[in-house]
């Protein structure tokens, strides 16, 4: 496995491997992340990975400094996995002094976790295209468990005729039903308990929507579920699956999207509605 630290050790990779399959990552790796490198491996691409805990899309109260780091332990892991190339940037790389551009978004990044989290997407965005523009893959792989943010970089890629391909992958589970978060470390035990509770809520509310159930009423009930567990949500709703707009009656595709707040931890998740 090659590691790259440097602008030029990236593009000597690159050239010796070919373009390959990517997949962007913050580190603090687990299993979720583990099953991107899977789906780019399946392709028969070489596979490179990127760890770069991005400042630009946290804001000033939340978690950067707390985020978890973990480099060896996640290069072990990356390595077992099969990845080719892991490109391991640092902040003067990625945002140089004299750095005079970003990206602005609207469409499917104005609502939700764009709307709780103001600065969020554009930050995502930005280290996102600068990723590709640095790595240059044919295909990047992104986790349906930040589904959201999943509409807002195939979008992105879209408008700005990137030249790659934007691949959704499952969002990957504990035998709970809890979706894999490399937060979900922090959660303590009695919160851990209660946390599947959020995706046992969306499921029931999905198959009652597809059934023909009313939404609002569903989803409403859903919350009081939620607030009944322990949690705070932020938000609950019935949503184009792409545009991400919210829906009074359900058509297809859809999907319910939620962000809830468990003690010091906030979990995201979605299910489609089929």
């Amino acid at each position: 496995m090659i590691i790259a630290r440097t602008l030029p050790e990236l593009r000597a990779a690159t050239a010796k491997l070919g373009a390959p399959g990517f997949v962007p990552t913050m580190g603090a790796l687990h299993l979720g992340h583990l099953s991107l490198i899977a789906a780019a491996k399946a392709s028969g691409r070489p596979v490179a990975a990127s760890i770069f805990v991005n400042p630009l899309q946290f804001a000033p109260n939340e978690d950067f400094a707390r985020y978890p780091r973990d480099e060896a332990g996640d290069l072990a892991k990356l390595e077992s996995a099969g990845c080719n190339l892991v490109w391991l940037p640092d902040v003067d790389t990625m945002y140089p002094a004299d750095a005079a551009t970003t990206i602005n978004l609207a469409g499917p990044a104005l609502r939700w976790e764009g709307a709780s989290r103001p600065t969020h997407f554009a930050g995502v965005a930005t280290v996102v295209a600068k990723l590709l523009g640095q790595v240059r893959p044919e295909a990047a792989y992104f986790g349906e468990k930040d589904w959201q943010q999943v509409q807002v970089i195939t979008r992105m890629a879209a408008d700005l005729l990137l030249p790659v391909e934007i691949v959704p992958v499952p969002t990957v589970r504990e035998a709970d039903g809890l979706a894999l978060s490399s937060r979900n470390r922090f959660l303590l035990p009695a919160e851990r308990e209660a946390a599947p509770a959020l995706f046992a809520g969306l499921k029931s509310a999905a198959t009652d929507i597809a059934a023909g159930a009313p939404p609002n009423a569903t989803l409403e009930a859903a919350k009081q579920a939620l607030i009944q567990s322990g949690m705070t949500p932020d938000y609950l709703a019935l949503v184009h699956a792409n545009t991400l707009d919210p829906l009074e009656t359900f058509v297809h595709p859809g999907r319910i999207i939620a962000a809830a707040r468990l003690g010091a931890i906030r979990l995201l998740d979605n299910v489609p509605v089929a």
